[in-house]
């Protein structure tokens, strides 16, 4: 069904005097159609059913609050610590992972936008040389970001390239180091095998690159980002996401399933195609917007 997020959680609730089973089972059909997936739905179903017991539900607008409370608890549960602080002279190296399609090189380019405007000197690599329009792609976008980039030809070995951009980066007395990989779900030995040659070829410049692993997603394709995310935690270790065309809340639960689910941290979401157009992840301000009964995407 279409409609806000808040659309979805208010059709639930309107005509209701009283939290019963049917209430319940509206409010759980409304967060699955939102796409905050089915375990972490029945978790906050189950939370609200013992806050309701315990509270005594005399109004909507106290289930709202309810509801608004549950979902901050979870994504503040699962957020993890913060990544620590970019060292000044040690570059901060973050190597960027997803699937072909969801806004990975996008996402990079904007980060690079984002790094550079607040004063830090930034340079890409371009390790995805299995597809020549990604290194071109890539390449644009340093030149919109106006920042250094490292590349090869196509079809060069993708570890030598993070090598290259790595050392490069220190020479140049760099503060961001942002590395492009290979953007497919292939087996996962191979991406593990793939992944883990990169990490151990930066170690050789920087023992404790990369800093942070970031997997970008998009939103809205709800389930296929959870089934990613398992795949590609199931190949490395990643420690930060980057959730993609956020620019509507009508599937805003993803972002919730997916702290929950995997206690992996949400970064960065992209709410439009700008160069600008990416933001800190602010889990008050996220949950603020999911219950915004003026946003009607």
């Amino acid at each position: 069904m279409a409609g806000s997020f808040w659309q979805k959680i208010n059709r639930a609730l309107t005509g209701r005097t009283r939290v019963d089973d049917d209430t319940l089972d509206a409010i759980e059909e409304a967060l699955i159609e939102s796409d905050m997936g089915v375990d972490t739905t029945l978790k906050v179903v189950d939370a609200l059913q013992d806050r309701v017991e315990q509270d005594k539900y005399t109004s909507k607008e106290e289930l709202m609050r309810f509801l608004r409370e549950e979902i901050a608890a979870l994504l503040d549960e699962g957020a993890g610590p913060s990544p620590k602080e970019m060292n000044p002279g040690t570059p901060y190296v973050i190597l960027v992972v997803g699937v072909n399609g969801v806004g990975k090189t996008t996402t990079i380019g904007k980060l690079a936008y984002k790094f550079r405007s607040r004063g830090l000197k930034v340079v890409l690599g371009a390790a995805d040389t299995f597809r020549a329009a990604a290194v071109d792609q890539l390449a644009i976008w340093a030149e919109r970001a106006e920042v250094d980039i490292v590349k090869q030809q196509m079809g060069s070995d993708p570890a030598a390239v993070a090598y290259d951009t790595v050392k490069s980066a220190v020479a140049k007395g760099a503060d961001v180091v942002l590395i492009d990989t290979a953007g497919r779900l292939h087996n996962r030995v191979d991406l593990m095998n793939e992944l883990t040659k990169i990490r151990n070829s930066v170690r050789k410049v920087l023992p404790q690159a990369p800093d942070e692993v970031l997997l970008v997603l998009d939103a809205s394709t709800g389930q296929n980002a959870f089934q990613q995310a398992k795949e590609f935690l199931r190949a490395t270790d990643i420690n930060a996401l980057a959730l993609t065309k956020m620019d509507g809340t009508a599937k805003g639960g993803v972002a919730v399933g997916l702290v929950d689910r995997f206690h992996v941290p949400v970064r960065y979401i992209g709410v439009g195609e700008h160069i600008g157009e990416l933001k800190d992840f602010d889990p008050q301000e996220y949950v603020n917007a999911l219950f915004d009964e003026n946003n009607i995407k």
